[in-house]
């Protein structure tokens, strides 16, 4: 039985906490969010899931480190230094970070570098995304992951030529579409997500793998297809 330690208040870490009631392998030791003692529940688990807020990511790297724990972290905004936090904790630990625990997102960022790699220079790369009124940062999150993997591939530096648009509307809980142009064709590649679930269950997934692996930094994509 996998114990595991969730750190987060929200919507993301409530649904973690109340979704590993059905795993059959799993058990929830507490969710931080909720109250208690961080070190006690780092110390009492097998891995701990973190969809807290920044501030509090500072703490559950404080405590994994302490404690020897594997982490899985979807907080984002992170800065330069927290990343950098992630990093020292991972050269100790293995630790899953993602700005998207989506299973789809990870297929499409592994599709999309394919494509940007085959398709070089010679096309223009946009990508538009949708999410709900309330969220702040734009572009998401993911949009930036997306953009990072087709500038990776093409040999460029952070998200290099590729353009955003972004949208706010309603409760859409996220849409991405990475459009690729030339002179003569466009291609585009799609991903809709219809519940926020979808990101607790790549989170529990990415929890049950990362108890077995080295010491390391891995994203989704390793979850899926191997490190």
């Amino acid at each position: 039985m996998i114990r595991v330690a969730v750190a987060g208040a929200g919507r993301m870490g409530n649904a973690i906490a109340e979704s590993l009631g059905s795993q059959p392998d799993m058990s929830l030791v507490g969710n931080w969010g909720r109250g208690g003692d961080l070190d006690a529940l780092v110390r009492d688990a097998d891995v701990v899931i973190d969809f807290s807020l920044p501030a509090g990511t500072d703490r559950v790297l404080d405590a994994v480190l302490r404690h020897g724990k594997p982490l899985v972290c979807g907080v984002s905004g992170l800065d330069e230094q927290q990343m950098a936090g992630i990093d020292v904790v991972a050269e100790s630990l293995p630790v899953v970070y993602d700005r998207n625990m989506s299973l789809g997102i990870a297929v499409l960022d592994r599709v999309v570098r394919d494509a940007a790699a085959s398709l070089g220079m010679d096309f223009e790369v946009e990508i538009f995304e949708v999410h709900h009124l309330h969220k702040a940062d734009a572009p998401s999150g993911t949009a930036l992951k997306l953009g990072e993997a087709v500038a990776g591939a093409r040999g460029e530096q952070g998200t290099g030529s590729v353009r955003f648009s972004s949208e706010r509307r309603g409760e859409v809980p996220g849409d991405h579409e990475v459009v690729m142009r030339s002179s003569t064709e466009r291609i585009s590649f799609g991903h809709s997500v219809t519940t926020r679930q979808v990101f607790a269950d790549g989170a529990i997934r990415a929890a049950r793998w990362i108890v077995d692996q080295p010491p390391g930094r891995y994203r989704m994509g390793d979850v899926l297809f191997g490190a």
